[in-house]
């Protein structure tokens, strides 16, 4: 293999980067292109590399945790840390202790998200005196409800800050002071923000009719974590299924056999029809539907002999499961 090839490696998969021959890992043109498409390539390079500030800085432009790679002498250089919480929160984790006291950078790595989440729980390595200042942890818990568990103990009484926690992840609500999860009015606020922060709702409270059509309509995942009482309420059974259809799971088992409950839970989510009553795999328009959303070859098997070669069921399925 020659440097053509090994440019072209990482440059269509950057990955294979710490498979190639150790020469290739002290070319200055191959180590740069590696960590210009994912900064911790910086791990298999050349330990040079890791003293070298240019492509130190590089690295973490791209990706945060490149930071713990890097020579610690540059976990005081203001300008890579900034660079590394901004990409990754967590390199928060790795920088000097002062500045983990710094209200910049602690903020900047706070606000710093990926596609799938924000990385406010960052704040458990900020300085204590951060953990208590109300702005910043205000900042962390929308963007991360967890952050709620590292945060000075007075924020769990902070009505603003525990909405905002229910907001962003409810189930940090867990952390909240048990006065709150007592509190009809604020768990009322809390469902309509998050349906599921029911779950850590006061057991009198899960039985109350008010909380838990605001917490369904919120999002039909709340209805598992209902007191069985009110899984026998039609009302809110129709709209847990309406929203999601696997809810019918936790539903009361008459249920199952309520052909409108039926038919609304595989509209939402075909696979549902594995909560039903048999009975309905040998309804053609329920089974439309099971066939229709469920993208699994296997569907067909909730599904009666007598409909599995009906034209319509084979092509609504041909169509869903090839798409």
């Amino acid at each position: 293999m020659d440097k053509k090839e090994a440019l072209k490696i990482v440059k269509k998969k950057n990955w294979l980067f710490e498979e190639l021959p150790v020469h290739f890992k002290k070319d200055k043109d191959i180590v740069l292109a590696a960590i210009k498409r994912r900064g911790i390539s910086l791990k298999y390079a050349d330990k040079s590399f890791k003293k070298d500030r240019k492509f130190v800085l590089e690295a973490v432009k791209f990706s945060g945790d490149a930071l713990e790679f890097a020579d610690k002498s540059f976990r005081k250089d203001r300008e890579i840390v900034l660079t590394a919480v901004k990409t990754w929160g967590y390199a928060l984790k790795c920088v000097h202790k002062s500045f983990k006291k710094d209200r910049e950078i602690v903020l900047t790595a706070i606000k710093s998200k990926s596609k799938m989440h924000g990385y406010g729980d960052c704040i458990k390595y900020a300085d204590e005196s951060l953990r208590k200042d109300r702005n910043i942890v205000l900042a962390a818990v929308k963007s991360h409800g967890y952050a709620l568990e590292y945060v000075d103990e007075i924020f769990r009484k902070d009505r603003e800050i525990l909405l905002e926690t229910a907001k962003s992840q409810s189930y940090a609500l867990r952390f909240a002071d048990k006065n709150f999860l007592k509190d009809k009015k604020f768990i009322l606020e809390a469902v309509k923000l998050s349906g599921d922060a029911v779950e850590f709702a006061d057991k009198k409270l899960r039985m109350d009719k008010e909380i838990a059509f605001a917490a369904v309509k919120q999002t039909g995942y709340a209805f598992q974590y209902l007191d069985k009482s009110l899984r026998k309420n039609r009302k809110l059974v129709l709209l847990a299924v309406k929203s999601v259809g696997s809810a019918l799971e936790y539903a009361d088992r008459k249920f199952r056999k309520d052909r409108e409950i039926v038919l609304a839970a595989v509209k939402d989510e075909g696979s549902a029809i594995i909560f039903a009553d048999k009975t309905f795999r040998n309804d053609k328009e329920i089974a439309l539907e099971v066939v229709k959303d469920w993208k699994q070859d296997h569907a067909l098997n909730y599904v009666s002999y007598s409909l599995r070669s009906d034209p319509d069921i084979l092509k609504a399925h041909s169509k869903k499961y090839n798409s």
